[in-house]
């Protein structure tokens, strides 16, 4: 194998361009040593954690991730304000195949009567493993790549119809090494903070309003020194939500809530996603969702759906993009969201 000069490739070199070939997936290439993440988007704007942009959530995928104004259990990966009027202690399985690999986060939510409710949440999203060979196809080698999420939230309900809440997170990348590619072994990590207020001020009218800033912190940092510190995908989320058949069906058993949001860097605004839902609820016991992703920011634009089924205690969703992925040309995976109150 040849490096870029013509010459053979070092063991180093080697090592490096298979650590590019685990990371291109997400967007994100190896510049210099391998120590953070990063991505150029029209020679301009670096970002590092870029998966922290990748939707975490069966119901939130199958609403075209438009969560920012709505009350949801999954609201610790969308917007914290939103898991404010829980009123039972709910644990939350999640697990579905990514761009980038396989994700699998837990979410543990804990109302306090009179107080707010308090949640805690991880997230591992896993780039699989890669080997590195010779020239000879001898295996000398190794890669895992994987990303780490931890959260600390908390929201509670304020006076004139106001949820408001905030999520203290852990951001951490690793790139680890079995065998002979020590050299580029290493951990990115950073400090953020989601700040989130939801308002439903008109008792008479079911409108609800969204506002979310996400993602902002401390640079992502690398052990390595020679690393660059690139910043957070930091965003802003505005939204709207409002329940459709509120004069149409009264105390009846369907509901549905149609929701539109729009996210912008915070950094270096211009380039919004616009975000759309519906959410058809029977009985609150079966559930039909779709949305529409579209903006140039996000991996996948296109219509997703979603299926959700309620049972005593239990909830089970299912969400999926009908669009196919830009990288691999196939269709998208299945999100898969397990509830349980306990």
């Amino acid at each position: 194998m040849l490096s870029d000069t013509g010459y053979p490739m070092t063991l180093h070199e080697r090592c490096r361009r298979v650590a590019r070939m685990l990371l291109l997936p997400l967007g994100l290439a190896a510049a210099g040593p391998l120590t953070a993440q990063e991505v150029v988007d029209d020679g301009e704007t670096q970002e590092g954690a870029l998966f922290l942009l990748l939707p975490i959530g069966a119901q939130g995928v199958g609403l075209g991730r438009a969560m920012t104004a709505l009350h949801n259990p999954e609201a610790a990966f969308w917007n914290p304000a939103g898991i404010a009027e829980e009123t039972e202690r709910r644990a939350l399985l999640y697990r579905g195949d990514q761009l980038a690999g396989a994700a699998t986060a837990a979410s543990f939510l804990f109302p306090w009567q009179r107080v707010g409710t308090f949640g805690l949440s991880y997230l591992l999203l896993d780039l699989d493993d890669q080997d590195v060979t010779d020239d000879f196809g001898n295996t000398l080698g190794s890669f895992s790549v994987r990303n780490h999420l931890a959260i600390a939230s908390f929201a509670t309900s304020l006076p004139w119809g106001i949820n408001a809440g905030a999520n203290l997170k852990l951001v951490q990348f690793r790139v680890g090494c079995r065998g002979q590619c020590t050299d580029v072994e290493t951990t990115s990590s950073a400090y953020a903070v989601d700040v989130g207020v939801q308002a439903q001020p008109f008792s008479t009218l079911p409108l609800r309003f969204g506002w979310m800033l996400a993602h902002a912190g401390t640079e992502f940092r690398s052990s390595n020194e020679e690393g660059q510190a690139l910043p957070l995908p930091t965003r802003l989320r505005f939204a709207l939500a409002y329940r459709v058949l509120h004069r149409v069906v009264e105390d009846e058993p369907l509901d549905l809530w149609a929701s539109v949001e729009t996210e912008d860097r915070a950094r270096d605004p211009g380039s919004p996603s616009v975000y759309f839902g519906l959410n058809l609820s029977a009985a609150d016991m079966f559930f039909v969702r779709t949305g529409y992703v579209g903006g140039q920011l996000d991996q996948t634009d296109g219509a997703t759906v979603g299926l959700g089924l309620r049972i005593d205690r239990f909830d089970l969703n299912l969400a999926m993009s009908l669009t196919r992925s830009m990288v691999t040309g196939q269709s998208q995976p299945i999100h898969v969201t397990l509830g349980v109150a306990f």
